[in-house]
């Protein structure tokens, strides 16, 4: 029990200073937005491993974040191997897939009252599909390498990009286009210069959203067919076999890479939209 009574007042201690670091006048500082989430980050990791221990729980229930570390520390080879298949094979090719189809939609719609009409209902159709459906219906389509794995990710990915895509290419107001208008700009001209500029902070917002979709859906299309790697397989069959710690090593790869790749599109955003209110200081 003195693990778990430690953890506890290690627990509110880093509470109690979260609190006061979050209201200090330093608090719009860098080092403040970084330290505040790690902070609390870290606090919930000790939780964790004073409960485990002062509780005594089992590995196989919930292992302590200590023996996953552990886990972690001695399968970097699995867990490389599991990340590129998962991630830079199937999620990362669905997505740059999807992304230029929906932009490709995008522009169609745009140019057609008839196709806004008829690709929107569609890409909400796709968009209500349940993954575990689809996966093994692109599974038995494309095989079980990474071509399944992608299929399912640009079907998750597609819808976000394509709504937000089209809300952002309507977002100029009338008289911006008349302007445009009036100095004779082609549409081509006003679409490169005007709307898809004013588009952007919504396309980057679908594509936000989309770097955490790529990911879950590449996992979960390699629970119904995979070959003997990926990060989906090796869950599923690490619940199996009661490789628990595997498992959670897994869940946190699966966790920073998602986190890198939204931060890396966070940053591309604010150096790309540099000029729009939300990214002013």
């Amino acid at each position: 029990m003195s693990a778990l009574i430690l953890a506890l007042i290690f627990w509110l201690s880093a509470w109690a200073f979260n609190v006061w670091l979050s209201n200090s006048r330093w608090r719009t500082t860098r080092a403040a937005r970084i330290a505040v989430p790690a902070l609390f980050g870290i606090t919930l990791l000790v939780l964790w491993e004073g409960i485990v221990r002062g509780l005594g729980v089992s590995a196989v229930i919930l292992p302590a974040p200590s023996i996953v570390a552990q886990t972690f520390a001695a399968s970097t080879d699995i867990l490389w191997i599991d990340f590129v298949q998962t991630f830079l094979k199937g999620a990362l090719r669905g997505f740059v897939i999807g992304v230029a189809a929906a932009l490709i939609c995008a522009l169609l719609i745009d140019r057609s009252a008839f196709l806004t009409r008829g690709l929107l209902p569609i890409g909400n159709f796709f968009a209500a599909l349940p993954i575990v459906g689809v996966a093994p219906i692109m599974v038995n389509w494309f095989g079980f390498d990474w071509q399944s794995k992608a299929a399912v990710v640009v079907i998750m990915v597609f819808f976000p990009i394509l709504v937000n895509t089209v809300q952002g290419l309507r977002a100029t107001d009338a008289m911006q286009r008349d302007l445009m208008h009036t100095y004779a700009a082609s549409y081509t001209q006003t679409l490169l210069k005007l709307r898809l500029p004013a588009a952007l902070p919504f396309l980057f917002n679908g594509l936000k959203i989309a770097t955490t979709l790529a990911l879950i859906g590449a996992i979960v299309a390699e629970y119904f067919g995979s070959p003997t790697r990926g990060m989906g397989f090796r869950i599923s069959t690490g619940v199996g076999s009661l490789s628990i710690d595997l498992v959670w090593a897994e869940i946190a790869v699966a966790a920073l890479v998602g986190t890198m790749f939204y931060g890396v599109m966070a940053w591309i955003e604010r150096r790309v939209t540099f000029w729009h209110p939300s990214q002013r200081g």
